[in-house]
C-alpha cells in the first residue's frame, strides 16, 4: 500500500511538471520608460506628482522659480521700448517744408500764365521786353527755389531714415534676447510628456533643481510587451501581428491567461539571457520577440510570464 502511494505521487508529479513547462517561450513584462528631468535650474515651487498617480501628456505638473529670467526679459523689453522713443519722427518738419514747396509751385504756375500774357502784349505792342525779360527770370529763380526745397525734403527724409535704421538695428537682437529668455521661462514649467502611471518619484516641492536632474519616471502601462526569446527551430512557426497565449503563474490558482500580439522579431540571434527559459533549454543562440498584451491591472513590469503559439 505504502508503495502504491509513492507511484500514485510521483505521477501526479510528473503531471505538473509537464504541465508547468508546456510553453513555447517566456520572458518578462516590460514597458516604455520615460524619466522626465527639470530644464532649469531653481527652486521647485510647485509640484503635484505621486507615485501611482495617473498623468495625461501634455499636463503642467510643476514649476521651477524663473522669477529671475522673467525680469531679464521683462528689461529686454523695456529697452526695445525706449528704442522707439529715440527714433525721430519728421512728420512735422516735413509738413512745413512741404508747405513751403506747394507755395513755390503756385508761385511758379502763376508766373508762367503771367507769361503768356505779357507775351501776347509785347506781340501787341502793349507791354515792353523787359517785362517778359523780368518774368523769365522769375520762373528761372522759382524753379531753382523748388529744386532746392525738394532736396531739402529728400535730405531730412534721408537723414532721418539713416539715424533711425542706426537706432533700430539694435531692436532685432534684443528682440531675440527676450525670445531666449522667454524660452528659459517656458522651460520652468514641468510638463508631463505622455500618459501614463508614474512609476518613481524623485522629487518634492521646495527642492533646489538643476538642469537634467531626474524629476519622476513615467510609463504608459495599460499595455505591456513580454519581452521573450524563442530558438530558431521555432521561428516558422511565429509572424508579426500573430495572435498568441500569454499567461502568468498564480500560484495555487494555476494560471491566468491573456491574449497577445506578436509586434516584433528580432532579424538577428543572440545568446540566451542566464535568466530566460526557453523551450529548448540547449540552445546557445536565441531570437528575441515582443508581445503586446493589454494590461488588465494584474500585469507588472518585469513580472515573469509565459506564452504558447
Amino acid at each position: 500500500m505504502k508503495k502504491a502511494t509513492i507511484i500514485l505521487s510521483t505521477f501526479i508529479l510528473l503531471i505538473a511538471c509537464k504541465q508547468k513547462d508546456n510553453f513555447d517561450a517566456s520572458g518578462n513584462f516590460e514597458a516604455d520608460e520615460v524619466i522626465v528631468s527639470a530644464q532649469q535650474t531653481g527652486e521647485l515651487i510647485s509640484y503635484s506628482v505621486q507615485e501611482g498617480a495617473l498623468l495625461k501628456a501634455n499636463a503642467t505638473v510643476g514649476q521651477i522659480d524663473v522669477k529671475i529670467a522673467e525680469l531679464q526679459k521683462e528689461q529686454a523689453e523695456a529697452t526695445i521700448s525706449a528704442l522707439q522713443q529715440k527714433t525721430s519722427n519728421t512728420s512735422e518738419q516735413d509738413l512745413l517744408v512741404k508747405k513751403q514747396l506747394a507755395v513755390q509751385e503756385a508761385q511758379l504756375d502763376q508766373q508762367l500764365h503771367e507769361r503768356i500774357r505779357t507775351a501776347n502784349l509785347v506781340k501787341a505792342d502793349a507791354a515792353t521786353r523787359k517785362q517778359l525779360d523780368d518774368i523769365d527770370a522769375a520762373i528761372v529763380q522759382l524753379k531753382k527755389q523748388i529744386a532746392v526745397t525738394q532736396q531739402q525734403l529728400f535730405v531730412n527724409n534721408s537723414n532721418n531714415s539713416t539715424q533711425n535704421r542706426s537706432i533700430l538695428s539694435e531692436k532685432a537682437p534684443l528682440e531675440k534676447t527676450a525670445a531666449q529668455f522667454q524660452e528659459q521661462i517656458n522651460k520652468g514649467r514641468i510638463i508631463n510628456p505622455i500618459d501614463g502611471t508614474v512609476l518613481v518619484n524623485y522629487a518634492l516641492k521646495g527642492e533646489m533643481q538643476v538642469v537634467g536632474k531626474p524629476l519622476y519616471k513615467i510609463a504608459n502601462i495599460s499595455t505591456l510587451d513580454l519581452r521573450a526569446y524563442i530558438t530558431g527551430t521555432q521561428l516558422p512557426q511565429i509572424k508579426l501581428n500573430q495572435h498568441v497565449k500569454v499567461r502568468i503563474d498564480q500560484g495555487e490558482k494555476g494560471y491566468k491567461e491573456y491574449p497577445g500580439t506578436i509586434t516584433w522579431i528580432s532579424n538577428k540571434s543572440e545568446f540566451s539571457p542566464k535568466t530566460i527559459q526557453t523551450k529548448d533549454e540547449r540552445a546557445n543562440l536565441v531570437y528575441a520577440i515582443k508581445i503586446k498584451v493589454k494590461n488588465d491591472g494584474y500585469l507588472k513590469i518585469g513580472m515573469y510570464g509565459e506564452t504558447i503559439f
